[in-house]
């Protein structure tokens, strides 16, 4: 049985690269494009075994997504990778002590993100 991951990033290209990482790692990927799309898709309840998040979203920041997560029952131990452009030292700890599991700095390695992956959702 796949299992399933949400990768919330507006860019389509560092989507697609996203998918096909995590594709290849056994996941089902769902990818999703805005904050207000991420926040409807917590609130259906129905958690994947990971998110990928970005931070600089439309319509509503991977903060909020992440604020959401953490208060969702069935989401809340859900690991959640912040994927983002910001490398400020207070934008990593605002994630971290808002509960994401990991944070990664774009432009990225891949096999550094599957290690991490890897690390935090144990091949089956």
């Amino acid at each position: 049985m796949a299992r399933a991951a949400l990768v919330v990033e507006d860019d389509p290209d560092i989507g697609q690269l996203l998918r096909f990482i995590l594709e290849r790692e056994g996941f089902e990927v769902t990818h999703l494009r805005d904050g207000r799309a991420a926040l409807a898709r917590v609130a259906q309840g129905d958690a994947p075994q990971l998110v990928l998040l970005d931070v600089m979203l439309p319509h509503a920041t991977g903060h909020d997504v992440l604020a959401a997560i953490r208060a969702a029952a069935a989401w809340r131990g859900v690991p959640v990778v912040m994927l983002t452009a910001k490398s400020h030292e207070d934008d990593i700890v605002r994630a971290l002590d808002a509960g994401a599991n990991d944070y990664m700095v774009k432009p990225f390695q891949p096999a550094e993100l599957k290690a991490r992956v890897r690390r935090l959702v144990p091949p089956a």
